[in-house]
């Protein structure tokens, strides 16, 4: 962690901070007073590496702007700075409603909501007041970039109601000067997943790995295409794959290698668990995944993408036609999303087949063939281990059919059988007894 960053970091928001306790002592003055004094001017942002002044300097933020945002920093950085609001109305005895605020439910501190940001701003004029709902609309860059928005209100509650909030990723930016990895949870249902093996490692036949170096290309020279090339008017940003084929034959390492190779994060996200445990919300939990994924260039990654993408059904009931709401809900959210996302399925045939035209590319993953079979058990034991004589990994990989997941597991095997002896020799009887393990997973013998 660079700590001079975060040194810089914290030196221009303590400056800011500063600014905006002058600017709320000014706004109570002129409320109560009615004081004519006026909003001290800003700070100047410095010529450094700090991750808010750049951000501030490359948007040309406003003032407004600038006292929203700070506003929606202030309970992360400074809580106490906002206790000014914490003053009673004595006439009512209750709070100032044009104070705005919430309370949390474990934090202590005042929560600025859209009207707070409306006192201090706006005060009590209107136009002042519409312009700043503009701020928070969609078409602003807070909004598109997943800087700031404003948590929605109760559908009977007035707009500005709702919750100011720094989103996560900008506020590990404007603190840290890190993006923010999220941790899986129930808002963002999806894990973060690496590999540390390289493309050798990865054994696919011939017209497979053809194809997914379609996709390295595209991840490589697409953003020359869109923008030098000025196709971005013809073609949609990002790219949509299916993968498809049995477990264990290289899709999800595929895609780990994908991101490795460019240095962008892999999410994995099981559609079965979210569908499954989060019915009724699944669009929502889903629009946490790509709210934050928008701006990063991350990997999208859906395994088990059959739990969603089935086979439609005929909509005989409210559950169907919600259903199909969340599949046209995603696919639309796949579109216009500007990065690579991949879908996983064991079996192309439970995609409903009107999905097809969607993705760039459906590439099969098959079960590998005795050549690639036999280099993926020679890949699979450390380099320092001895096979039993009379034990031929060729002929291991001709008799039995296996994936190179299923190869792995039998290689674990017989190198922890070997350990609980104390030597460093593969025994042929081992290896039969991990691939007999493996076998009976899916109801066959050996």
């Amino acid at each position: 962690m660079d700590t001079l960053l975060i040194s810089s970091n914290a030196r221009v928001l303590q400056q800011e901070l500063a600014w905006l306790r002058e600017v709320l002592e000014v706004r109570m003055q002129q409320y109560f007073e009615k004081s004519t004094l006026s909003f001290p001017a800003p700070p100047a942002l410095p010529d450094d590496d700090a991750v808010y002044a750049r951000i501030l300097r490359h948007y040309n933020v406003t003032i407004p702007e600038r006292l929203l945002l700070l506003l929606a920093l202030a309970p992360h950085i400074q809580p106490q700075l906002l206790d000014i609001f914490y003053l009673r109305n004595s006439t009512y005895d209750r709070g100032f409603t044009e104070f705005g605020g919430i309370k949390g439910q474990q934090h202590g501190g005042f929560l600025p909501t859209a009207e707070t940001a409306a006192f201090v701003i706006a005060g009590d004029q209107l136009e002042q007041r519409f312009l700043l709902q503009q701020l928070l609309g969609p078409d602003h860059f807070f909004a598109k970039h997943n800087m700031l928005r404003i948590q929605p209100a109760h559908a009977d509650e007035p707009f500005f109601s709702g919750a100011l909030q720094v989103t996560n990723e900008y506020l590990s930016y404007f603190t840290l000067g890190t993006p923010h990895k999220p941790d899986y949870s129930i808002h963002f249902p999806a894990r973060r997943i690496e590999t540390g093996l390289n493309w050798e490692d990865l054994v696919l036949d011939e017209r497979t790995m053809a194809e997914v170096d379609e996709i390295r290309t595209w991840v490589e020279y697409g953003p020359t295409l869109l923008q030098d090339w000025k196709m971005n008017n013809r073609i949609k940003p990002g790219y949509r794959a299916l993968f498809y084929g049995p477990p264990g034959t290289g899709k999800s390492l595929t895609a780990c290698l994908l991101g490795k190779t460019f240095g962008l994060d892999v999410y994995r996200i099981d559609l079965s668990m979210v569908v499954s445990k989060f019915i009724g919300e699944t669009e929502k939990n889903l629009a946490g995944v790509f709210d934050q994924a928008i701006n990063k260039n991350w990997i999208l990654f859906f395994d088990e993408a059959d739990a969603l993408f089935g086979k439609r059904s005929n909509t005989t009931s409210s559950n169907d036609r919600y259903a199909n709401q969340e599949v046209a809900y995603l696919l639309q959210r796949i579109e216009d999303f500007p990065g690579l996302v991949v879908l996983a399925t064991n079996l192309k045939a439970n995609i409903d087949e009107a999905f097809g035209r969607r993705f760039q590319s459906m590439i099969y993953f098959p079960v590998p063939g005795p050549a690639q079979r036999e280099r993926l058990w020679q890949q699979s034991f450390p380099e320092h281990v001895t096979m039993e004589e009379g034990l031929l990994l060729s002929e291991v990989a001709k008799k039995y059919e296996m994936t190179g997941g299923a190869i792995i597991n039998v290689s674990r095997h017989s190198c922890l059988a070997a350990l609980k002896r104390g030597d460093t020799a593969i025994l042929q009887k081992d290896i039969l007894t991990g691939i007999r393990k493996e076998f009976g997973k899916e109801g066959k013998t050996i």
